[in-house]
């Protein structure tokens, strides 16, 4: 499960319950150093394939001493592990690292969400860290939810070492241990309050936190397609529906790697990122990597851009239904209730999907989040924002696969007509409230078609529909939707022929 990938391979190994995610090469170089290193095993500075060891590192001295510092009471002295003690953390425990504005790392959905803060000259000064948010819940059970992180404080870069470490502590005491469902470091927030559960972090640190430095607004950023990497060289982001490699793509993306020695990243959206490529290799690198199905991003549906899905059936036991393997059809199937209510090709919808309520896609930031709740059933989560700032909020229980149209439909239909200028989704269904949306869906008798605009019949022959409508309803489809992706097909063909 890519919920968690690293963007910024060079500390890759990763302990179970502490995962790291960073949102920007800008941030990797902050990130290397704050892997919450708090464990003294090599395991963290070592990489295994095959059994045998490819890659190892240093541990920077001042990492050893922060994590060995008892100045405050935060360690065992007589253990091997000085933080975890006698055990690890329970649960899950995620920290995302980022620079202003890129939130590709979701970070709001993060244990801890560290922001490097830097001076004029782009050099680091401090860090804004967050802290409380997760994902994961269960049906049914109030008592469990999705939250979102909260600001901690500033604290300057000396002393972010000591800080993370201070609050994994606070956590590792006071967080519950007699209930795994509730061991996460929200429910302890949750419970406490965000001022006692600074005070105690400043006890363990010995610090005071700073008021949070101002940021600009938030924005997903994919990386995907072509840019300049700041040392001379490109590198190449490349969509990946759902994560999922394989056959010739797999193949050919193995090829290029090794033939040019690219380094690569994997994004916290599913997405691969190839580094450290030549100018002059750009154009062969584009042609194979098309001819296999990696497409520049203008070739690929918007909607599928910001798509995500959790692995789910067969890969997880928790899966309720499925996620992964049915989101290419669920997606498929949104475009032409895209198409039938008359919104365009561009416009796009966040939309997140997972097979139980674990939420280990962050549907529950998603603009459209579907979440198992049967077999072939999903729970439809309304409200999130484009940039992932919002939690989304339930709006239909147990939707049967076979009636998403019958809820879809009557939303885009009136997010097309009353929407206000430029309204995300998400925005809309906010606004006009779930109480107005439920009786939209409840009423729906389908849309008002404009004869000019969606009737083939004003443009072909009585041949030519009469064959287009006889293939649309094999593909349960109208003429003119089968027509519109014909035209579309030919077009984009022509276009990867010219670009190659």
């Amino acid at each position: 499960m890519t919920t968690t990938a690293l963007f910024g391979a060079s500390n890759a190994a990763i302990h179970k319950d502490t995962k790291v995610q960073i949102g920007s090469f800008q941030g990797l170089r902050s990130a290397n150093s704050l892997a919450l290193r708090t464990k003294t095993s090599g395991f963290y500075y070592d990489v295994w394939v095959d059994g045998e060891k490819v890659l190892t590192a240093e541990e920077p001295p001042e990492v050893t001493k922060a994590r060995n510092d008892n100045s405050h009471g935060t360690n065992f002295p007589d253990s091997p592990e000085p933080i975890y003690g006698a055990q690890f953390l329970p649960r899950k425990f995620k920290i995302a690292v980022t620079v202003p504005k890129d939130n590709s790392v979701d970070i709001l959905t993060n244990d801890i969400g560290v922001v490097v803060v830097t001076d004029d000259d782009g050099e680091p000064q401090g860090f804004n860290i967050y802290v409380g948010g997760g994902m994961g819940r269960t049906h049914r059970i109030e008592t469990t939810f999705p939250r979102l992180a909260e600001p901690l404080g500033y604290v300057p870069k000396e002393e972010i070492l000591y800080a993370v470490k201070a609050i994994v502590a606070t956590q590792r005491d006071y967080g519950r241990r007699d209930d795994r469902r509730y061991s996460r470091m929200k429910y302890l927030i949750s419970s406490w309050g965000i001022e006692k559960f600074r005070r105690f972090v400043e006890q363990y640190w010995g610090g005071k936190f700073q008021p949070f430095h101002e940021l600009p607004e938030w924005e997903f950023k994919s990386y995907l397609g072509w840019h300049e990497q700041g040392d001379g060289n490109l590198f190449c982001g490349l969509h990946v529906d759902n994560g999922r490699i394989g056959g010739k793509m797999k193949k050919t993306l193995r090829e290029v790697i090794e033939k040019y020695n690219l380094s690569v990243r994997l994004t916290p959206n599913q997405n691969i990122i190839l580094c450290d490529i030549r100018n002059s290799w750009k154009r062969s690198i584009t042609t194979a990597l098309a001819q296999a199905g990696l497409l520049h991003p203008r070739y690929v549906d918007p909607l599928n851009l910001t798509a995500m899905a959790c692995p789910a059936m067969p890969l997880c036991p928790l899966a309720i239904t499925e996620a992964e393997r049915g989101t290419a059809d669920i997606l498929k199937r949104i475009r032409a209730v895209f198409e039938k209510v008359g919104l365009k090709y561009s416009e796009s919808v966040v939309i997140r999907v997972t097979g139980c309520p674990n939420g280990c896609a962050r549907p529950y930031m998603a603009e459209l989040g579907l979440v198992g709740d049967g077999p072939n059933s999903y729970q439809i989560w309304l409200g999130g924002k484009p940039n992932q700032t919002s939690l989304a909020r339930p709006f239909m229980n147990k939707v049967k696969i076979q009636d998403l149209e019958k809820v879809l439909e009557p939303l885009f239909y009136h997010w097309k007509r009353k929407r206000q200028s430029k309204e995300p989704f998400g925005d809309f269904t906010t606004r006009l409230g779930f109480e107005k949306l439920q009786e939209l869906v409840d009423k729906w008798k389908g849309p008002v078609v404009s004869a000019s605009r969606h009737n083939l019949k004003l443009f072909a022959d009585k041949e030519t529909y009469e064959a287009m409508d006889s293939l649309a309803k094999l593909q349960n489809k109208s003429a003119h939707q089968l027509a519109i992706d014909v035209i579309r097909n030919f077009v984009a063909s022509q276009q990867n022929g010219t670009n190659e």
